[in-house]
């Protein structure tokens, strides 16, 4: 994963304040918590600013002049890619690390979650929001319209997504010899996602049969063992 693609991309691709994935932190005002793909560090300054943990730490692949990354309240950022850096910090030392799209970016997620897995406590969550591949529309372009066109902007066909993953896939990349999944949702499903409104209520009229076609993000939750 490089910067080379990055430019292009809006200013809410790196700032937006991810409330469907705090939403899903565990309650625990003096835990650790580490976010991979921090972006401009904005996540990481709303999590400590309203007390949600006591320590914060961000990782992000490139610097973002002007931004949250050099916040007082953030105790640690690094710029680093996970894939070839080793994170500054001890082995088993997070309550939480949160991963919002960052693992569909990068050339071995596998590999990637081995080795950020190894920086959480036992009994630690890793929360991990990923883009599906099956969300309707876009199959619909690629079934009906024989397009599988990628998109600068961002979206499921982001140009700098690397892997495609469904429910399904996420889940098996999750399960790993010391990782356990034990929560999954589409984003769509949470109040903290007010775009998603329409999606619950056709997702309610169906009687949640088409759930897996709707779903533009999954989110997970996976405990280490």
């Amino acid at each position: 994963m490089t910067t080379k693609h990055y430019s292009v991309k809006s200013a809410d691709y790196f700032s937006n304040v991810r409330r469907d994935v705090v939403s899903l932190i565990p309650v625990d005002p003096g835990q650790k918590i580490l976010e991979i793909g921090a972006g401009t560090g904005n996540t990481l300054h709303y999590i400590k600013e309203a007390g949600i943990a006591s320590e914060v730490m961000g990782v992000e692949l490139m610097e973002i002049p002007g931004s949250n990354q050099g916040s007082p309240l953030i105790d640690h950022f690094q710029i680093a890619n996970i894939e070839h850096d080793e994170i500054k910090a001890a082995p088993e030392y997070f309550d939480v690390i949160l991963c919002a799209d960052v693992l569909e970016h990068l050339v071995d997620p596998w590999a990637a979650i081995d080795k950020i897995s190894g920086y959480l406590k036992k009994d630690g969550v890793l929360i991990v929001s990923m883009p599906n591949i099956r969300e309707w529309k876009t199959l619909a372009k690629v079934v009906f319209k024989g397009e599988f066109t990628y998109y600068p902007q961002g979206g499921i066909m982001d140009r700098t997504h690397l892997r495609f993953f469904c429910k399904k896939n996420i889940r098996d990349l999750l399960t790993t010899s010391s990782l356990s999944p034990i929560f999954s949702k589409p984003n769509f499903m949470l109040r903290e996602v007010p775009a998603g409104k329409k999606r619950r209520l056709l997702n309610l009229l169906t009687f949640r049969l088409f759930e897996d076609f709707l779903a533009m993000q999954y989110l997970f939750i996976a405990k280490k063992r």
